[in-house]
Order: C-alpha cells, then sequence, then structure tokens
C-alpha cells in the first residue's frame, strides 16, 4: 500500500489526517448507541472466551447463521477488530471511536492516491478533503458500527488500485495484481458484502479506461464481428480473459457467501421496509424515489436522521404523485451522464464515468432494486458511493476554476461548502453522544417513525425516568397504531410503574396485532422474533397471580406453536413449570432449549435449579459446572454451587466452595449474601476469626441481616465470648424483635454469665406472647422460676409445659426431680426437732435441691440446642454432661460427647441455612 502511495506527498497526507482529526475530535467523547448495542455491548463474539471460529459461525450481532433470526450480516473481520479493541480496552468506547477515526483518514488518504488516476492533483485534493469532511460520514465513523464501512472501503480503494497495475507494457497481462485484487476483494466483502461490488468498477475501467474503448467502438465491432466481416481483435481477447477471470472469481466469492447464509434471505418486517411487502406499482415507485432521496442527502446534507425505517418516507403509491417529478429528474441527469461518459472518448469523460461507477455500483446491493434490505434509507452505506460524487464535484470544480471569470467565485464558494460542512460535520458528532441525544436529534427531521420515538422512550427507561418513557412509547403508537413493539414498550412500562391493569391491555393490544395461530403452521417469514416477546411478557405479567397459571403457560404454549426454535419461550415456560410444582415438565422445557443453544450458561443453570428440585444435588452440581465452564464470572451459578457445596457436607468441596465465594464477591463486591456464607464455611472449618471476619464484613453491607447477626452471635458464644455476642443479639432483636432462636440465646447469655435473671425472663415471657406453644421458651421460664426458688411455680410451668410436649421425657424427669424437691422440703419443715440434727438435715436439703435446680437447668440447655441453630450451644451440651448427677444421667465418654455435638452441630446448622434460604435472606 505504501508503495502504491508513493507520489502521494507527506504534505498532502498532513493535510487530509489533521482535516479529519478536526473535524472527528469530539467523535471520542460519545459512548455506545444505537446499533453499537446489540454489535458491541451485547455481543459475545468479543469475549476472549469465545473461541475465534464463532466470528465465522455468527452474524455481525453475534446470531448464528443458522438461525433465522440471524440478519445474515456476514462480517468477520469487522468483528475481529472490535474483538481487538476488547481485548485492549474491553468496552471503553474511546478506543472504539479512535481506531474508527484512524480508519476514516486512511480512506481519505488512498482515496486521494484514486483521484489521482483521473483528476489533476489540485483537484484530487479537493475531492478527497470533500470526502474527509462530508457530515453524511458521520453515522459511518462516529457510529462503532459503521468500521464495516471504513474497513471495506479501505480494501475496496486497495483492490481497485492493484488492478490498475495489472496492465503491462504493450497491453500484456500481469497476472500478480490480479491475484491480489481477488485477495483483497474476499477481505474487503468479508468486512462487509459491499465490498465485491470493486469487481463491477474494475471491469469498467478496464474496458473504457485501460483499453481506452466508447461504446460506439465497441458496438461497430460487435456488428462487425457478428456480420462476419472481421474477427475479436487481440487487445480485445486480453480484455476478455481478465474480465473472466475476475468474474469468476467473484462467482466464486458469491456462491460461497450464499453457502454462508445457508441460501436464506434475512427475515425483516413491514416496520423495517413497507415498500418492501407493499403492492405494484408502490412498491417500484417508492424504490424509484429512494434513488434522489440519497442523490439529495449527497447535495445537502443538512437534515441527517439516523433512522429512516417505518413511515419516516410515506409510501409513492400513484404515478399522480408529485415526488414522481423528483425520480424522472434524477434519471434524465444520470442518463445525461451516462450517455456523456461512455459516448465520447477524452479525460473528462472517463472521469465522469469513474465517478459514476463509484456512486452505482457500490450502492447496488443497498437499493432494494434487486432484493429488499432492512432500511429504507441508511446515510452510513452512502460511504463509498459519496466518493463517485466527490469526484464529479471537484471535476466540476476544476471547469469553473480554470475559466478567468469564475476562478475566484470557485474558490469562495468551495471554501464555504468546506468550512460549512467541517462544522456540520462537527456539531453533528454530538448527536451521537448518547442514545438520548441520538434519537432527539432524529425527531427534529423526522416525527413520523415510530422507531424514534421507541427509541427515545427506551433511552428514558434506561435512565429509570419511567414516566417521561411511556409518553414517548404512547406517543408512538399514535404514530403508527399497528406497531407491536411500541404497545409491547408501553405494556413493559405500565408494568415497571407498578400499573398492571394497563400493562395488561397493552399487552393484549400488542397480542391482537399478531397474526392468529394456525396450528402446525409455521410463521418465522411473517413474524418477527422480537414481536414474539408479547406472549413471553404478557405470560410473565399474568404469571404473578397464582390462579393464571394455566394461562400463562399456554401463552408460552402460543409462542412455541408460531417458532418452535424460539428458545425464550421455553426458557421462560421452564420456570413458569418449576413453579406449578411440574419439574420434570420443566426439565423438559430446558432439555429442548438446550438442543437449540448449547452454548447458554443461563439454560444450564436453569437446568442445575430444576435438579435441585428433583432432589438430585450431583446433577445439579454438573450443570452447575457446565454454566461455569461457558461463563466462569456466572454469578448465580457460582452462588448457588458453593452453597450446595457447602450444604454437602463433603469437607472435600469446601475449598472450591469457597473459591467460587471469593470469586462470587469479586463479582458482586456488594452483595453481603457472599461474605455470609464465607462466614458459614470458616465456622465449618473451625476458623472462627475468619469467620468472624467474613460475618462483620456482610453486616458493614447489610446492617439488617437476619442471619449474619445471629450466626455471629452463635460464633461468639461458641468461642466463650458470650458478653461480646450480647451488643449483636440487641442489634438482632432491634430488627427482629420476634427472632425467637435470638431471644432464647441472649436469654441464656443473661442468666448463665450475667447471672440478670429478670433480663432472662423477660426475653422467654417474650417468646411465649408471640408463640404461647413454643416448648423451648416455656421450658426455659420454668428454669427461671426454679433460679427465683418458685418450685411451687416451676412446677406448674413444667406441667404445662408436658402437656404441649407429652413424649418429651427429659420434661417428665425435670417435673419428677421438681417434685421430689418439693415433698423434701416439707417434710423438713415439718419436723420440730432441732437438736436431733434436723436443721442441718433441712440446710443440705435446701442445697440440694438448688443443685438439682442447676440439673434441670442444664438438662433443658442441653434440649435447647437440639431444637436451636447451628453450632451456639455445643458449648452448654458440654457444661450440661459435667453438670449431671450421676443417678440421672450416666457419664459418656470425652469422644461421645464431641461425636455427638458434631452430630447436632452439622444438623443445627442444615436448618439455620434452610430457614435463611426460605426467609429470603
Amino acid at each position: 500500500l505504501i508503495g502504491k502511495m508513493a507520489d502521494v506527498s507527506l504534505k498532502e497526507v498532513a493535510l487530509i489526517v489533521g482535516v479529519v482529526a478536526a473535524c472527528y475530535w469530539n467523535s471520542l467523547f460519545c459512548g455506545f448507541v444505537f446499533d453499537d448495542v446489540s454489535a458491541i455491548l451485547d455481543n459475545k463474539d468479543l469475549h476472549p472466551s469465545t473461541p475465534l471460529k464463532n466470528l465465522f459461525q455468527n452474524d455481525f450481532w453475534g446470531t448464528p447463521m443458522s438461525e433465522e433470526r440471524s440478519h445474515k450480516s456476514y462480517r468477520p473481520l469487522t468483528v475481529l477488530t472490535f474483538r481487538l479493541n476488547y481485548l485492549f480496552s474491553e468496552l471503553n468506547a474511546v478506543s472504539y471511536h479512535f481506531l474508527n477515526l484512524i480508519f476514516h483518514g486512511v480512506v481519505c488518504v488512498v482515496f486521494l492516491k484514486v483521484c489521482k488516476l483521473f483528476l489533476d492533483n489540485r483537484s484530487s485534493v479537493v475531492a478527497s478533503l470533500l470526502f474527509a469532511v462530508h457530515p453524511i460520514h458521520t453515522e459511518a465513523v462516529t457510529g462503532v458500527v459503521g468500521r464495516a464501512e471504513l474497513l471495506s472501503s479501505i480494501f475496496f480503494l486497495a483492490a481497485f488500485l492493484s488492478y490498475t497495475k495489472s496492465k503491462g507494457p504493450d497491453n500484456t497481462i500481469v497476472w500478480t495484481p490480479i491475484a491480489v485484487t481477488v485477495f483483497l476483494v474476499a477481505v474487503a466483502t468479508l468486512c462487509k458484502e459491499q465490498g465485491i461490488t470493486v469487481v463491477g468498477i474494475c471491469c469498467v475501467y478496464e474496458v473504457f479506461i485501460a483499453q481506452g474503448y466508447t461504446l460506439p467502438v465497441l458496438l461497430d465491432t460487435a456488428v462487425q464481428i457478428l456480420q462476419g466481416k472481421g474477427s475479436i481483435p487481440f487487445s480485445m481477447l486480453q480484455t476478455l480473459l481478465k474480465l473472466i477471470v475476475l468474474m469468476f472469481s467473484t462467482l466464486l466469492l458469491v456462491v460461497v457467501r450464499v453457502q454462508v447464509i445457508q441460501s436464506q434471505l434475512p427475515v425483516f418486517t413491514r416496520f423495517d421496509n413497507p415498500a418492501a411487502v407493499s403492492p405494484s406499482p408502490a412498491r417500484q415507485l417508492t424504490f424509484n424515489y429512494l434513488l434522489p432521496v440519497n442523490a439529495w442527502l449527497l447535495l445537502n446534507p443538512s437534515e441527517l436522521c439516523c433512522d429512516w425505517t417505518m413511515g419516516t418516507i410515506p409510501l409513492v403509491e400513484s404515478l399522480l404523485d408529485v415526488r414522481n417529478v423528483a425520480t424522472l429528474i434524477f434519471f434524465c441527469f444520470l442518463g445525461s451522464l451516462v450517455i456523456f461518459s461512455l459516448r465520447y472518448p477524452g479525460d473528462s469523460s472517463k472521469t465522469v464515468l469513474m465517478a459514476l461507477c463509484l456512486i452505482v455500483l457500490p450502492f447496488i446491493p443497498a437499493s432494494n432494486l434487486f432484493f429488499p434490505v432492512g432500511f429504507v434509507v441508511a446515510e452510513r452505506v452512502l460511504y463509498v458511493p459519496s466518493m463517485g460524487f466527490c469526484i464529479l464535484v471537484a471535476h466540476g470544480w476544476k471547469k469553473l476554476s480554470n475559466k478567468s471569470v469564475l476562478r475566484k467565485i470557485s474558490w469562495v464558494c468551495l471554501a464555504v461548502v468546506l468550512f460549512t460542512h467541517a462544522l456540520k460535520t462537527l456539531h453533528r458528532n454530538w448527536d451521537w453522544e448518547s442514545e438520548y441525544t441520538l434519537f432527539m436529534s432524529a425527531l427534529k427531521v423526522n416525527k413520523n417513525n415510530a422507531k424514534l420515538w421507541n427509541n427515545v422512550g427506551h433511552a428514558l427507561e434506561n435512565e429509570k425516568n419511567f414516566e417521561r418513557a411511556l409518553q414517548f412509547f404512547i406517543q408512538a403508537t399514535q404514530v403508527q397504531p399497528d406497531d407491536i413493539g411500541a404497545h409491547m414498550n408501553v405494556g413493559r412500562t405500565y408494568k415497571n410503574l407498578n400499573k398492571t391493569k394497563e400493562a395488561e391491555e397493552s399487552y393484549m393490544i400488542a397480542k391482537s396485532l399478531m397474526p392468529q395461530i394456525i396450528p402446525g403452521k409455521k410463521y418465522a417469514a411473517r413474524v418477527a422474533p422480537n414481536h414474539l416477546n408479547v406472549y413471553i411478557n404478557l405470560a410473565n405479567l399474568i404469571r404473578a397471580n397464582e390462579s393464571r397459571l394455566e394461562e400463562a403457560d399456554q401463552l408460552y404454549r402460543q409462542a412455541i406453536s408460531m417458532r418452535p426454535d424460539f428458545k425464550q419461550a421455553y426458557i421462560s415456560r421452564g420456570e413458569l413449570l418449576l413453579k406449578m410444582n411440574k419439574p420434570l415438565k420443566a426439565k423438559e422445557a430446558y432439555l429442548r432449549a438446550l438442543e437449540l443453544d448449547r452454548t447458554n450458561a443461563d439454560l444450564w443453570y436453569n437446568l442445575a435449579i430444576v435438579y435441585i428440585e428433583l432432589k438430585d444435588p450431583t446433577e445439579a452440581l454438573k450443570n452447575f459446572n457446565r454454566a461455569l465452564e461457558l461463563n466462569p464470572t456466572h454469578k448465580l451459578a457460582l452462588f448457588n454451587s458453593a452453597l450446595l457445596m457447602q450444604e454437602s457436607g463433603d469437607a472435600q468441596l469446601r475449598p472450591e466452595a469457597k473459591q467460587r465465594l471469593l470469586n462470587y464477591v469479586k463479582e458482586e463486591p456488594q452483595d453481603a449474601n457472599g461474605y455470609f456464607n464465607l462466614g458459614m464455611l470458616a465456622m465449618d472449618d473451625k476458623k472462627d476469626v475468619e469467620a468472624e471476619a467474613w460475618m462483620k464484613k456482610a453486616i458493614r453491607l447489610q446492617p439488617n441481616f437476619r442471619s449474619a447477626l445471629f450466626n455471629l452471635a452463635l460464633l461468639y458464644s461458641q468461642t466463650s465470648k458470650e458478653l461480646m455476642a450480647l451488643p449483636v443479639l440487641e442489634d438482632l432483636l432491634k430488627y427482629y424483635p420476634d427472632h425467637t432462636k435470638g431471644l432464647i440465646l441472649k436469654g441464656d447469655i443473661l442468666m448463665n454469665q450475667k447471672k440478670d435473671i429478670v433480663g432472662a425472663k423477660q426475653c422467654f415471657e417474650k417468646i411465649l406472647e408471640l408463640d404461647p406453644n413454643n416448648v423451648q421458651g416455656k421450658h426455659n421460664l420454668c428454669v427461671v422460676y426454679f433460679e427465683e426458688r418458685d418450685l411451687i411455680k416451676a412446677e406448674k410451668c413444667l406441667v404445662e409445659t408436658l402437656a404441649l410436649a407429652p413424649h418429651e421425657e427429659y420434661i417428665q424427669r425435670h417435673l419428677n426431680i421438681v417434685r421430689s424437691k418439693i415433698a423434701s422440703l416439707s417434710v423438713t419443715e415439718q419436723s420440730s426437732l432441732p437438736a436431733d440434727g434436723t436443721a442441718t438435715t433441712a440446710a443440705e436439703e435446701k442445697k440440694k435441691s438448688f443443685q438439682n435446680l442447676k440439673e434441670v437447668k442444664n438438662e433443658q440447655k442441653t434440649s435447647q440446642t437440639t431444637a436451636d441453630n447451628k453450632k451456639g450451644q455445643s458449648k452448654n451440651k458440654k457444661r450440661t454432661e459435667k453438670n449431671h448427677m450421676e443417678e440421672e444421667t450416666p457419664k459418656k465418654s470425652t469422644k461421645e460427647i464431641k461425636d455427638i455435638e458434631k452430630k447436632r452441630v452439622a444438623a443445627l446448622k442444615r436448618l439455620e441455612e434452610i430457614e435463611r434460604i426460605l426467609n429470603g435472606e
């Protein structure tokens, strides 16, 4: 390429690059807008974790080419440059815009070289400057997805420049430049489809420029050959040979391209391109009228719009429509230029011919004349045609400036055009700063396009400004009453505003606009995939009502019947079937979705949840692992698989569970649940200091975190830091005054550590206020009565407790002990002979009474442990064993005590975990 630009001076390059930088510097401050969202932000092909081969299997937007919803835009090399941007700066928009700016500068410099083939130096620079500053290019340069135009143009022009070297001395053929041309054409086509049209330009160049033929000469030669008066000249045979090689290569490219799209044209709706589905003559009249519309945008780019679909340009439905005059004038002007360029020899006609080729041939794929495209007018597709336009303008300016009378005015006009165009470009760049600014600028130009009203609504919706967004969505439905998407947007916004009745009404209107379902008929050709979401959205709305679950399921099945490959319908239906307690059917739905897309991490995650419902943790863990293989940062899979490992009780899985939770908190540093579960793992591993740190971090993030507060208190309790547990329990009970286990633990610490019988009594009484039948709380209150030495009240309390739990042997045993003490004290008090030592006996009996009271209290704490949570009462268990009287409870070995303790700890931990999950913590 450098060799080919040897006659382009550094001053000229500096001038062109400087002008490009001056016009587009502010594009660096723009974000990702409009189509950038699909091509960049939502495109997984940019991620390093995606195999490179996917770039050559998917379309420009990351959708597999085999899917019907694919736009069939095959531009893997352009996506590769996006991937390189992502590799260096991920989703920092500046680097993407900067690379676009560089590519535009390269195109301008290469275009300057092309111009010098047909214009003098001065006119070539003028044409290049006009191209550099033309406002029509802002969509291609400032819009990141416009890079497809820029890259394709570089190789398009390079291919043409290479072909111009294929003519050797004495009209011989030089094959190397032709081979290079074919290669560059293929590369240009892999950047954007219109790259292949450079072959047509090469053919025209070969016949009319390189060989110098004119149309009359070709016609005369053809007539003589047909009449048998002459043979084909050798030079013409050589030309035919070159053209055959070019055309054959092109045919191969076309065949490969058709194979790539699997012989399927993309599916567009009448909203994308209304004329494409209109009857004759409206279709032909409208498509022909679009040609002068595009020409006018090149001539007068004062009113630019990012979206020309839907009702932007009303259909030309009659021959009497006044707009047909514009079409007639355009074709007359174009025809006169074609006749001039083909009929007459000379440099001027050659320049005009090549300019026309650059205008017409690259525009053909976007013209709708041969096959429908997904837009009415698109400014970005005028990027290459504008080159021909700039050559024509520069050539005309040269003619004027050569006349002494018009020389000054021609320079003034040129300066004004360049300056105003540069200012317009600079100003237009700011429109692409955000989606809101872009679509609001479009509405100033065009208020008849419902898509623009919808897109402004989307921009406001992303900012959570639902009230204003709703106004724009409603306006869209008024501009285009049959726009299904607009009614869906209104419904979704009403839902976000918690107006479910209005949301359902809007979804029902959208549903009524869908084609009627005929069993067994496939609607892929008539229904846009995103419009099928009306069934999903409506079903998602009504399934919040438990009585309408079957109705919601029917909607999902309707969507599937209209499009059996509609993956989202299977996913949503699977979630609903789980809610309906039909896990086996949910499993079937997810497996069907996986047949359509095995690379979707969310699907594997959902299937794992199904296996949890089916009580198959092994399969659940396998599916969690598959989700994480596809997406190592899948947050829900990281979190729930770690919980599953933790709940398994398998110590060997704990290190992996911990690593996954650490990865989770890295992705979600503000989610207290991650830190809480790290704390629980540390408690499992007896790492008390680490557990304390994680629990405190969870509480800092969420001061009212119920489970974290309770388990931190338990942790202090089991590590002989009961007094540190008290303030934590105070916080817990401040947020959750009815937390029974917290009240029990607090009462236990007050009674045993603080010797605050009154405080403990208040805790246990509070429990009975909340739940009069709480056996644990009532039994603890009996112990308090024992501590208060009120044996009669203690007896009554234990009788009531035994009535609540008649099968609890320890309550009956304690009641028997209390009754025996009451009987013993009665006998002692009736004795009247102090000299025989009865007083001493009475004192001893009293002492035994309180010793037995301790026994009751401690045995009560043993029972408390079995019903309470986690590990907190294991220490009480040890204390109980030590204080039991030998005749009541035989001693156990230390090993037996530890074994029992471990089993209780594991069981209680599971109970609290289950409670946390059920409470949504």
